[in-house]
């Protein structure tokens, strides 16, 4: 029965969004042209096209990054109720700070750290 109160709210929120973007799209102007059109890169003209490999190491140390990123996220919540949690919390997070740290050695040792 709770359920049949949450089909106004998204019966709601699709009329929005749709209505948004219909609104948007028969409202605000569209004049396209070459100039709009044409690629631009912080106000320099581009060189090249657009579809330029870039090497995987940027994507390896991007994605190494977000995982201690993460963690850091992950460890605040736990410093606030160090205390509650008692020794368990500790070793549960001493296992969890170890299986990165051995991730990292795994990432050091493969050469993903190497700024290209």
């Amino acid at each position: 029965m709770e359920y049949f109160l949450v089909l106004p709210v998204v019966c709601v929120s699709l009329l929005l969004v749709f209505g948004g973007l219909f609104a948007s799209r028969f409202l605000a102007p569209h004049r396209p042209n070459k100039i709009k059109n044409d690629t631009y890169e912080c106000g320099e003209k581009t060189i090249g096209t657009a579809w330029v490999q870039f090497n995987v190491g940027y994507y390896l140390f991007a994605l190494i990054f977000l995982v201690f990123d993460v963690e850091a996220a992950f460890l605040f919540p736990w410093a606030v109720v160090l205390r509650d949690v008692g020794i368990i919390g500790l070793l549960e997070v001493i296992i969890f700070i170890s299986v990165l740290l051995v991730g990292l050695a795994y990432a050091w040792r493969k050469g993903a750290l190497k700024w290209v």
